[in-house]
């Protein structure tokens, strides 16, 4: 199938754990037989061993300097400080090697192919779940050009976010913004409280996105009934398994040694035990490099300090991060 040179699909990964999903949403694409190119944005965050698994599967790899809102006031509204870093995002309108591209958050899912994105015009975008008159900034269409960059970062400057994010900075810019149907950005795991519109429609949709803090790659699999263990609603889990399926059969065989070993909390078989090779089945898991234990000593279960860490990857599937011991959070919470 001939290859649209000047046009591509674009998405960002800042750390090794946001690659895992930024490889599943390139083989979704590829699943989906798209004619674009692939393209993903990285930051230094990124192992070298990660870096040279994204060539293998995306047409072009561009390392970016990494940019913060540092909004904390409205960041702290959305109690989710992490989300300053997004505004790396804009790098993607630095591309100018293309004509066109449609930008995909690394916590999304092509089900369809979606190649008719790209006959949209900037900017399009899907209504956000949360504010319907607000665009939700996992996926948008958009021009590559200097000049935009230019005129996002002044209007940063001037202006801010009025979330500390990069969605509530492009909703200010683009107030003009040209509505995508919602098949095109459906998120995954709210509950829809329309729910004969949800049962109707799923079956359209084409891109899914896992919003929040908690990702697909954060939950546990199981090999041998082909299930994510201990999910939300039922139409999370259907689509939590569909990301896994891609995840588990099309992007970790192929993934390197080194990466393998820090999935094993997340994969396990039907007596409970981890389904990684000879070190898993033992029942040792080896966390990310960047992970020490003693990194977990003072970290209160649901603080701001234990957030940040679980969305850098750095999780503790045997101690504080057990079921046990995240159910017993919830439920003290609940008692209050």
């Amino acid at each position: 199938m001939p290859t649209v040179a000047k046009e591509s699909f674009v998405t960002l990964a800042t750390n090794d754990s946001y690659c895992y999903g930024a490889l599943t949403v390139a083989q979704s694409l590829r699943d989906a037989q798209t004619t674009r190119l692939l393209t993903v944005l990285i930051t230094k965050g990124v192992t070298e061993s990660m870096q040279n698994k994204l060539k293998e599967k995306f047409d072009h790899v561009e390392v970016v300097d990494v940019m913060n809102s540092n909004d904390t006031v409205n960041l702290g509204l959305l109690k989710r400080p992490e989300l300053g870093i997004t505004f790396t995002k804009l790098h993607c309108w630095r591309l100018t090697q293309y004509t066109k591209c449609v930008f995909l958050d690394a916590d999304c899912l092509v089900l369809k192919n979606v190649d008719e994105l790209f006959e949209r015009d900037e900017f399009s975008a899907s209504t956000d779940v949360g504010w319907p008159d607000c665009f939700n900034s996992g996926v948008f269409v958009y021009k590559p050009s200097l000049e935009t960059y230019s005129k996002l970062l002044k209007f940063a400057l001037e202006h801010g976010s009025f979330d500390g994010g990069d969605q509530g900075l492009l909703n200010s810019y683009f107030p003009d913004w040209q509505r995508l149907s919602f098949i095109y950005n459906m998120t995954s795991n709210v509950f829809y409280s329309y729910a004969p519109a949800f049962v109707k429609f799923r079956d359209q949709v084409k891109i899914v996105h896992f919003i929040g803090q908690s990702k697909p790659w954060h939950n546990t699999f199981n090999m041998d009934t082909r299930q994510v263990v201990s999910t939300g609603h039922q139409h999370e889990a259907m689509y939590l398994n569909m990301w896994w399926f891609t995840f588990a059969d099309s992007v970790y065989p192929s993934l390197p040694e080194d990466i393998k070993s820090r999935i094993g909390g997340q994969l396990m078989d039907s007596k409970g035990g981890n389904a990684l090779g000879t070190k898993a089945q033992q029942g040792s898991w080896n966390a990310p490099p960047q992970f020490h234990q003693q990194q977990w000593e003072g970290v209160v279960v649901g603080s701001e300090q234990h957030q940040n860490m679980w969305e850098r990857g750095q999780i503790d599937y045997h101690g504080r991060d057990s079921f046990q011991n995240i159910q017993a959070h919830l439920d003290a919470k609940l008692k209050k």
